[in-house]
């Protein structure tokens, strides 16, 4: 079915979730996450080749790191999501159907990266800033996977960039959003904030700020920072829009989106470390 942002005049016909090829099913949120993967990793190698690093390292790495993030993205999802699994368990392993959560994603990355950084007796910290932008492209292309899949939207808005997804084809559809509907040639959509697109360009934004500031970096971390930062305060507002929000707890009737959480305790301990390691200005050759 069709997605439409109506206020724009844009319409996106027959939009598909996936296409056959020799009679081989590929779902796109499969292929553009690899496709993210891919461009993160060039994206490290000659950061790393820029900076006067073994950009092989980064091969490896990255070699050893992918199984463990699409596990932890999707451990992540499962665990604050599992009343949609727990009476069919097999779904679980269902990862073209979408379901991976990015934070899960990145703490596996950042294991990995502590144990091979000491097995290889590299520093870490030097590591992390190579491949920060890497991780922003990954995210910027990850999020279109959710188009596709007409997934990680946000409440009814009748906002500029208001996106209408027919109520048949959507992921989640709650009272509120229902209680909104619009009609477009006779069929029912709900209109929703598009959220996946917000993050997508906040990060665009975020790794443009990056691109340009990491030649006048004072220690090595400070762009890791700098990303943990910035994606925590644009995660921080755009969890606060998402209708699948994944809950910690609810205390006193209120919700506690463990994203939302996540992303504000990202933020405090970004700024302590870029305050503490600007006083260091521990910086090093290599950077």
């Amino acid at each position: 079915m069709d997605i439409r942002f109506p206020n724009l005049g844009w319409l996106f016909e027959n939009v598909p979730d996936g296409f056959t090829i020799f009679g081989i099913e590929l779902k796109l949120y499969g292929l553009i996450i690899s496709l993210g993967f891919l461009l993160g990793y060039l994206s490290a190698y000659y950061e790393a080749k820029r900076t006067k690093q073994d950009p092989d390292l980064y091969t490896d790495y990255v070699t050893y790191m992918v199984i463990p993030a699409i596990i932890g993205a999707r451990m992540y999802y499962v665990i604050f999501a599992f009343d949609k699994y727990k009476d069919n368990l097999w779904e679980i392993f269902n990862i073209r159907a979408g379901g991976l959560a990015i934070y899960g994603g990145i703490i596996a990355c950042v294991i990995t990266l502590v144990v091979f950084a000491k097995k290889r007796k590299q520093n870490m910290f030097l590591m992390s800033d190579t491949c920060a932008m890497g991780l922003l492209i990954g995210q910027i292309l990850g999020r279109w996977g959710n188009f596709f899949n007409r997934e990680a939207y946000g409440g009814y808005t009748d906002s500029l960039f208001a996106m209408a997804i027919p109520v048949q084809d959507a992921q989640v559809v709650n009272e509120e959003l229902l209680s909104h509907l619009v009609y477009l040639d006779g069929i029912p959509y709900i209109q929703v904030h598009p959220t996946f697109l917000y993050e997508s360009l906040w990060n665009l934004g975020l790794l443009i700020i990056i691109f340009f500031y990491r030649k006048h970096k004072k220690f090595h971390g400070e762009i890791t920072a700098i990303y943990f930062l910035g994606y925590g305060i644009g995660r921080f507002w755009i969890e606060g829009l998402r209708q699948d929000q994944l809950i910690l707890a609810t205390i006193s009737g209120v919700a506690i989106p463990v994203s939302q959480l996540l992303a504000a305790i990202m933020v405090v301990v970004s700024v302590v470390f870029i305050i503490y390691g600007r006083k260091k200005k521990r910086i090093q050759p290599g950077g």
